[in-house]
């Protein structure tokens, strides 16, 4: 079984969701807009980078 597209998708979404998390940490607490956002931002970020097939080298 190939795991490169999964770790890829995983390595995406969590890089996404880190970053959504660090800007509504910018003013020291987290309201529920902004875990939705989070939330939004890691499933965007598994699909999309899921989705997206690699390019071969050339």
């Amino acid at each position: 079984m190939n795991w490169k597209p999964y770790a890829k998708a995983l390595v995406g979404g969590a890089t996404a969701g880190l970053t959504a998390l660090g800007t509504a940490l910018a003013d020291d607490h987290v309201t529920r807009l902004e875990w939705t956002i989070v939330a939004g931002a890691v499933l965007a970020g598994l699909g999309i980078v899921y989705a997206v097939p690699n390019r071969t080298a050339r």
